[in-house]
């Protein structure tokens, strides 16, 4: 499955829609995203079960502001709508891949108790 382009028109759909969606945020001129590119190229031909999106950091500035994005490349991963895991830097393919396959493991219903939970004792 070939990468998607995600905007700020399509992201939260694309996340609600979707079971798994890994996003890659990068820019053109950036030389660890475009190391990174290959890598996370052939997960998503690993992994048809997972969304891989990027985000174009020059393009959809906006975006990248709203999702506190400092550096790039900054992968972020959602599982059933909740993001669960968010990291700076170009990781390796075995690096990816542990990520995913933890992702994918995740007990969401405990997910979510931590979540609730956090809410609760954090004052408004």
């Amino acid at each position: 499955m070939a990468t998607t382009t995600l905007t700020g028109a399509t992201i939260q759909q694309t996340i609600n829609d979707n079971d798994i969606v890994l996003v890659d945020f990068w820019a053109e001129w950036c030389g660890p995203c475009k190391r990174f590119g290959p890598v996370f190229e052939t997960s998503s031909e690993q992994h048809p079960d997972v969304v891989h999106a990027k985000v174009d950091t020059d393009a959809e500035q906006e975006l990248a502001a709203e999702l506190n994005i400092s550096s790039i490349p900054t992968l972020m991963a959602f599982r059933e709508g909740v993001l669960v895991f968010s990291q700076a830097g170009a990781l390796p393919g075995p690096a990816l891949e542990q990520v995913l396959q933890g992702v994918k493991e995740l007990d969401m219903d405990d997910v979510r108790k931590q979540i609730a939970a956090a809410r609760t004792a954090t004052p408004s």
